[in-house]
């Protein structure tokens, strides 16, 4: 019987805007090609049309917003698969657990139940979580010195808001969470230190030709 194959792992970053995903995934990316493994690089949401209209909606209508960054995932769920059989690693540029944090925060306790059953039935939960900590402050200055204008959702209160929530979610889950103040190659140094991923699986092939 052949063996049936391992699936990679899904690896998501994590934090409120402006504490530097894009620029951890990109240099994380890196790092771990290095070191041998097979790396898809990915980014929600994937559809910016359908992630336009959840930004526009979410600030008067959390609930609708929500929804249109779940119908997102779902769409994406089959390339997100595919990702995921090809490769070792698939870092994702946020997942559901930012939709919980920014729009979900905004809901009762109910409505967010019922949230995470939906992004869990629309997509993959991450195996591992990294959470970028920054204040809102922080982030608001680096969100600042961006070329483009700050989005609906990038002000101080709902960030603030959000990092709470954030913060809540990692504490329940167990998530990585490292301080987003620290310069990008001792973030890559810390991510690859605590994320303990298993062997890449060409080397695994390799030591198991060699018994």
């Amino acid at each position: 019987m052949t063996a049936r194959r391992r699936r990679g792992l899904l690896v998501a970053l994590e934090g409120i805007d402006g504490a530097g995903k894009s620029t951890l995934s990109k240099h994380l990316a890196a790092s771990l090609r290095h070191r041998g493994y097979s790396v898809a690089l990915r980014h929600e949401p994937s559809d910016p049309r359908l992630g336009a209209l959840a930004q526009t909606v979410s600030g008067g209508d959390p609930w609708t917003g929500a929804v249109y960054f779940t119908v997102d995932r779902y769409l994406a769920r089959p390339d997100l698969e595919r990702d995921l059989l090809r490769c070792d690693v698939v870092l994702s540029d946020r997942s559901f657990y930012s939709t919980l944090a920014y729009q979900g925060s905004a809901l009762s306790p109910h409505e967010r139940r019922r949230l995470a059953e939906l992004e869990r039935a629309a997509t993959h939960a991450p195996d591992r979580v990294v959470l970028l900590e920054i204040s809102s402050g922080d982030a608001v200055r680096r969100l600042g010195r961006r070329a483009s204008a700050r989005g609906p959702l990038e002000k101080i209160r709902t960030l603030a808001r959000v990092a709470r929530e954030y913060r809540s979610l990692a504490r329940r889950g167990r998530w990585i969470v490292l301080d987003a103040r620290r310069p990008t190659d001792q973030l890559v140094t810390l991510a690859v230190e605590r994320l303990r991923l298993p062997a890449p699986r060409r080397a695994a092939r390799s030591a198991r030709s060699r018994t």
